[in-house]
């Protein structure tokens, strides 16, 4: 029996009412976001439709941009809570979310993306889960604990509903709290909320994203080479995805005009590039995902294009998520390397797809089951280690800056743990035995090399000048007259 109560309760009894409460709580929750979920697709593709189907769609960017500037200023000027990384910081902090900001994190997505905006669809039902499940803690009297368990699930559920992937949308909101941690204390309200959103939103007519791949794995020395090549170059290309954002956002901030003034010009570039590449980069962009996935080739540039895109539009007045938009980096920067190493286009594609995720948000668990459900059993074991070598490859680096590090991801890397992504620096650590310390001798001992070689050569180039051994115009020996010039140059100076 244990002690821990007057009232002697056994330890089962304590964790059956616990489980109880939770089942019970995460449903609800699952519910309510499922339904939300439901008519944010719903309207989303309506709007999307109505809009695409005039020619001036294209023009609407700048005007999507600037009025969702304009709502989010003078509309809910205190609720600023829209986007996932603002959710994961309060989150933390066990801050509460007003639903004012869960129903601008509903609106503002479907003006930015139905106007022409590059932005993921998941965000808003992310944030709407984790309003919900804040309003929820409130009338149940939660405490910070409590409160975090209830806005997890919320996360989860409005990622597993939206895409309809319940496993893997369960726990990438448990996962992309922590880099390198889990929430086991939140795991089973977190897949219950995640299993009921999913089954209440498909119900309702949100289509699940699946792509099951036709393929076939023959295990050899060869295909796993390039399986580890393909995460190193997603690493790459999620690195390249981060840096993007944090470049662009700093352009953003160091222009100092009106917000609103700042949209509408970046709108406009938005609007220009649109013009001059394709549309296929406004919006969600599906259909190019779709295309991509089932082994069509597109040009090489397309993932560059998208995530400048994205980046501009999110970064100067647009709302809406980025997850989406890494799918379309991922998929496309796939169908690249599957080009370039003569490898199926839709197999690496659709690794392509997962292992950026894993990159740029540091969910490799996640990305590895979102495989599964997505793309069928076959590629993921192969998808699995393309998404941990991403997800190493992008270093202490994120998306959402306000994940907090809890491991380090190399020996040779230290970097505070318990510290926010975007806080975080990194120093790199050379031990006596280590690999790092044998790369960098070696990298000393070739510049020596290289010095010595450019010495004698050098000499070497003197004395056959003094002999008169060589002897030329300048288009032969241009080197040797311009060293030549020099000394003479050097002398008369000395002279004097």
């Amino acid at each position: 029996m244990s002690r821990l109560s007057n009232n002697k309760f056994s330890e089962q009894t304590v964790l059956f009412i616990s489980i109880v409460k939770w089942v019970l709580i995460a449903t609800l929750v699952g519910v309510i976001v499922g339904f939300t979920t439901a008519g944010f697709v719903k309207l989303l593709d309506l709007s999307i439709a109505n809009a695409s189907k005039y020619w001036y769609w294209l023009f609407t960017i700048p005007l999507s941009l600037f009025i969702t500037t304009i709502i989010r200023k003078y509309v809910f000027p205190k609720d600023d809570i829209e986007t996932t990384n603002q959710v994961i910081g309060n989150i933390h902090h066990s801050k509460s979310i007003s639903w004012k900001s869960g129903l601008k994190a509903f609106f503002l997505p479907i003006i930015t993306i139905a106007g022409g905006g590059s932005a993921g669809k998941e965000a808003p039902c992310a944030d709407v889960g984790a309003s919900a499940g804040s309003i929820l803690s409130k009338w149940f009297k939660f405490n910070d604990s409590d409160r975090r368990k209830i806005m997890i699930c919320g996360v989860s559920a409005g990622f597993a509903s939206v895409f309809g992937t319940p496993i893997a949308g369960a726990i990438f909101g448990v996962e992309v709290l922590f880099v390198g941690g889990l929430l086991y204390e939140v795991l089973l309200p977190s897949f219950i909320a995640g299993i009921v959103a999913y089954q209440v939103a498909a119900s309702l007519g949100v289509v699940s994203f699946t792509h099951y791949i036709n393929f076939t794995p023959v295990f050899n020395h060869s295909f796993l080479l390039l399986v580890v090549a393909a995460g190193i170059f997603f690493g790459l290309i999620s690195f390249l995805t981060v840096e993007t954002f944090k470049r662009i956002q700093q352009v953003s901030n160091s222009i100092k005009l009106n917000e609103s003034i700042k949209a509408l010009a970046a709108g406009t570039v938005i609007a220009i590039i649109i013009y001059i590449f394709s549309a296929d980069y406004m919006g969600l962009g599906l259909n190019t995902i779709d295309f991509v996935l089932a082994g069509g080739v597109i040009v090489w540039y397309a993932f560059i294009i998208k995530l400048i895109v994205t980046a501009i539009t999110l970064n100067f007045g647009g709302s809406g998520g980025t997850v989406t938009p890494t799918f379309f980096i991922g998929a496309t920067a796939g169908s690249l390397f599957a080009v370039i190493f003569h490898a199926d286009p839709a197999t690496f594609a659709a690794i392509g797809f997962v292992a950026v995720l894993a990159g740029v948000a540091n969910t490799p668990i996640a990305a590895s089951i979102l495989a599964i459900e997505v793309f069928g059993p076959q590629v993921a074991p192969y998808a699995a280690v393309v998404c941990v070598i991403s997800f190493l490859m992008t270093g202490h680096r994120s998306l959402y800056s306000n994940q907090v590090l809890s491991i380090q991801k190399s020996s040779s890397l230290k970097a505070i743990q318990g510290q926010k992504l975007g806080e975080t620096k990194t120093k790199i650590i050379v031990r006596k035995k280590g690999v790092l310390k044998y790369a960098l001798r070696v990298r000393k001992r070739r510049k020596k090399l290289e010095k010595k070689y450019e010495d004698l050569l050098k000499k070497s180039r003197t004395k056959l000048t003094a002999a008169g051994l060589i002897k030329g115009s300048n288009e032969k020996h241009p080197k040797i007259d311009e060293d030549n010039k020099e000394r003479k140059f050097s002398q008369k100076l000395i002279k004097k």
